[in-house]
């Protein structure tokens, strides 16, 4: 033995011991490693996140696969990705509030490389605890101190020319509590004091519910039928439909929505506004009146909107926006028992969430100067030189108390055989949506923020000067007189 040899103590104990040492270590930095890959690490493997029992819903969706929903289950194969556009964002609802010590953001390869953290009470009011312009990838553990119900990333700044896309969006800490279960959308009802204006989406998943709106159903003293109400003459030659109209041009197009998620900025899908010039996530009946209009008439300064259009990933608006007010639905001689639609009326027609052509998805889609060929609940395919169009009616029969209600359409009815149903004895002009798009061809690229063609669904809060509404009815409703913008026959 040399005097370089290593020393030996009760042979093949200590190297014994120092093997088993070895082989610990080796197996834990392999089972560190995989951790590291699978983006979760050893102590966090046994913490269960409160985000794993929230709901997730986000600006947009690359494709149905690629759900919020997949950001917080959990696995490490599913994932989130967004559309291909900035900015875009993530949330998740804690179901309650909850104290939030860590976010663990596990991005695949499209990460953000500005983003900000963001909580919410669900106030409508924001905090942000984390921003960042220099966004690596990788698996981030951003450790935080905030309260809140509502966590959400807003990536603004995207690391490739695809979306940004997470494994894993992890919320720790205390509290929360049943937000719902990992179930979710895209553009779903969010919250922002300061609104990031999302992305249309790619190929949108089914909306997750509306959340339930922060103001007040507001009401207005019964109106109860009390018979024929005063009507104007019918001039000789009156053509005798029942019907004023109003044009009002496409004015701006926004992620909100004052009757479903009244002041929540960036909390809906991408929605086109006609008619009221100011109107979005915080307008009511006060601020819509002093708005301006694309109207003609100029007197009407309602507010109407619907989900946009989009050829591909590009946003069509309506070159033809026609909001007709009619006396269809009911018998002739109920007619002159028509009151003015109330002013402050918000009305929702047609389905959002549908999942197929079925009742609740009332709009009607065909071809302009086609005959109306293969009018259809979802996109039709039009020939070239024409226009796809697009059909809504309102519902006109109403409760005679509520400006609105909790599902923003319990307050409103349709006819039944000619008739106002006894709940909803309250006739009111009907108001049918006509909307004329400049595409045409394989209706495979056509899809609208909220879906497929069936999705289609119209918003009207009523801002019509409340003499001017009375005149119309008066003038052409009630006599059965077909009137034109001025309101006159």
């Amino acid at each position: 033995m040399s005097e370089t040899a290593p020393r030996t103590t009760a042979p093949g104990h200590r190297p014994h011991r120092r093997s088993r040492r070895l082989a610990l270590t080796g197996a834990l930095a392999t089972l560190l490693g995989a951790c590291l890959v699978n983006g979760v690490l050893p102590a966090e493997a046994a913490e269960t996140p409160l985000s794993r029992s929230g709901k997730a819903t986000a600006s947009s969706s690359e494709r149905g696969d690629l759900s919020p929903s997949a950001a917080i289950d959990g696995r490490n194969d599913t994932r989130w990705s967004s559309a291909f556009s900035d900015p875009q964002w993530l949330q998740v609802d804690l179901g309650a509030s909850a104290s939030i010590k860590k976010i663990v953001l596990n991005w695949e390869h499209a990460h953000a490389t500005a983003f900000t953290i963001q909580t919410s009470a669900g106030d409508g009011r924001w905090r942000t605890v984390h921003t960042t312009t220099a966004g690596r990838g990788g698996v981030q553990t951003l450790n935080v101190s905030a309260t809140g119900r509502y966590v959400r990333l807003n990536a603004t700044e995207r690391s490739s020319r695809y979306g940004v896309s997470l494994w894993e969006f992890e919320v720790h800490g205390t509290g929360g509590g049943t937000g719902g279960g990992t179930g979710g959308g895209t553009a779903t009802p969010g919250l922002s004091a300061t609104p990031t204006r999302p992305a249309p989406t790619a190929t949108p998943t089914r909306p997750a519910p509306t959340a339930t709106p922060t103001r007040p159903v507001p009401t207005r003293t019964p109106t109860t039928p009390t018979g024929d109400l005063p009507k104007g003459p019918v001039p000789p030659g009156a053509v005798r439909v029942a019907e004023f109209v109003a044009e009002c041009p496409y004015t701006h197009r926004l992620p909100d929505d004052p009757i479903v998620v009244p002041g929540l900025p960036g909390g809906s899908h991408m929605h086109s506004f006609f008619g009221n010039t100011t109107t979005d996530a915080d307008s009511d009946i006060t601020s819509l009146l002093k708005g301006g209009t694309t109207c003609n008439p100029k007197t009407d300064l309602s507010s109407y909107w619907v989900p946009t259009l989009y050829n591909g990933d590009k946003p069509v608006e309506p070159t033809g926006t026609t909001f007709y007010y009619l006396g269809e639905g009911v018998r002739d001689e109920l007619m002159a028992r028509t009151r003015p639609l109330p002013l402050g009326l918000r009305i929702v027609a047609g389905n959002a969430r549908a999942t197929k052509p079925d009742a609740s998805s009332n709009a009607r889609w065909s071809c302009l100067h086609a005959g109306h060929v293969g009018s259809s609940k979802d996109f039709v395919e039009c020939p070239s030189g024409t226009m796809l169009e697009s059909y809504l009616d309102f519902p006109h029969c109403w409760n005679g108390t509520d400006l609105d209600s909790a599902d923003h359409k319990s307050h409103m009815a349709y006819p039944v055989n000619g008739a106002c149903p006894a709940s909803h004895p309250v006739i009111v002009p009907k108001l049918r949506q006509v909307l004329r798009y400049p595409v045409s061809g394989d209706p495979a690229r056509f899809r609208l923020a909220s879906g497929p063609g069936y999705t289609m669904h119209g918003d009207f809060f009523n801002a019509w000067p409340e003499a001017e509404m009375e005149r119309r009815v008066r003038d052409c409703i009630r006599p059965i007189v077909k009137c034109g913008a001025d309101g006159t026959p």
